[in-house]
């Protein structure tokens, strides 16, 4: 797979088939979509093209909004990949770019910029100024400048329509297992491992600390079941996020004890799946009083994850 940062007249591009958007989560909806991209390129023999923009839209025409993200870039490319496509196309976002019109946008970008022939979109797909177009236009565009437009009807699940703000809602309230469910995986946090105070040893569960990305959706305060994996191993873990209200409290951070051992983790990059919620936070009155909840939070993370390998290994 390439990634392009424009457009260039050396770059072939055989029938191209395309679609457009910022994929971040890359979830079950954004799936459907990509898959009906990738299988068109392959019964054309065309060339599978992802359009995205960097920064995110939101970035520039609502920096005060704190948009936080479900996948970092690398992340996202190496999802697109996974899905078989050829090209992302990864276009600077300015002012100026958002004052194209919806024709402009079209003709500039989708015709003579890319030369798409055929392009999928969701139903409530919006572009140009404003987000003046709308499905229809694109549709009558297309038929003039000679591409093909399928609109796709949204993936829904639990009774809604699978999308990225629904996910950054469920994760942020702690649940992360209905967020799993709209993903098509767990949701995940890598960090290189930091020393700590070196209090959890002193609790019976030494723990490895990360810290939180500035950028990424973060699950809410409390204690989590979860999967670490090291070097592509996977460890069952309990993972907790907070300020350890305990202790007087401090910066928000990721702390990850391993069931199965201790092992040596400074300096080391560990990911973090998040397979379900134990509990939320909780400042207790004493070291003791804590040791003792964690002892119960360790079991019932066993628990959890019990079920969770005999969900997956039953699939």
């Amino acid at each position: 797979m390439r990634v392009t940062g424009g457009y260039s007249d050396e770059l072939v591009r055989p029938y191209p088939v395309g679609t457009i958007g910022n994929f971040d989560g890359h979830h079950l909806g954004h799936h459907a979509l990509l898959k009906q991209v990738v299988e068109t390129a392959r019964r054309t023999s065309g060339t599978a093209v992802v359009l995205t923009f960097d920064p995110h839209p939101v970035k520039i025409l609502a920096p005060h909004v704190d948009l936080r993200f479900l996948t970092s870039l690398e992340e996202k490319h190496a999802r697109f990949e996974q899905a078989g496509i050829d090209e992302v196309v990864s276009l600077g976002f300015t002012q100026a770019f958002a004052a194209l019109s919806a024709e402009m946008f079209a003709e500039q970008v989708l015709f003579k910029g890319l030369g798409l022939k055929e392009i999928f979109v969701g139903q409530h797909f919006a572009f140009g100024h404003k987000r003046e177009g709308r499905i229809g236009d694109l549709i009558t565009l297309g038929k003039r400048f000679g591409f093909i437009v399928h609109p796709i009807p949204p993936v829904v699940i639990d009774g809604g329509v699978v999308s990225s703000t629904r996910i950054r809602q469920l994760i942020v309230a702690g649940h992360v297992d209905q967020a799993a469910v709209l993903l098509g995986r767990c949701y995940a946090l890598s960090g290189v491992v930091s020393s700590g105070e070196g209090r959890g040893r002193t609790l019976g569960c030494p723990t490895a600390n990360l810290r939180l990305p500035p950028d990424r959706v973060i699950p809410g305060d409390g204690i989590y079941a979860s999967v670490a994996i090291l070097d592509q191993e996977r460890h069952d873990s309990v993972a907790y996020i907070g300020t350890r209200p305990t202790f007087d409290g401090g910066e928000r951070g990721l702390e990850v004890s391993i069931l199965d051992g201790i092992h040596e983790l400074y300096g080391r990059t560990l990911t973090v799946e998040f397979i379900g919620r134990i509990r939320g936070d909780a400042q207790f009155e004493s070291g003791e009083v804590l040791s003792r909840q964690i002892t119960a939070d360790m079991d019932a993370a066993r628990e959890m994850l019990r079920r969770y390998h005999k969900t997956i290994g039953g699939r």
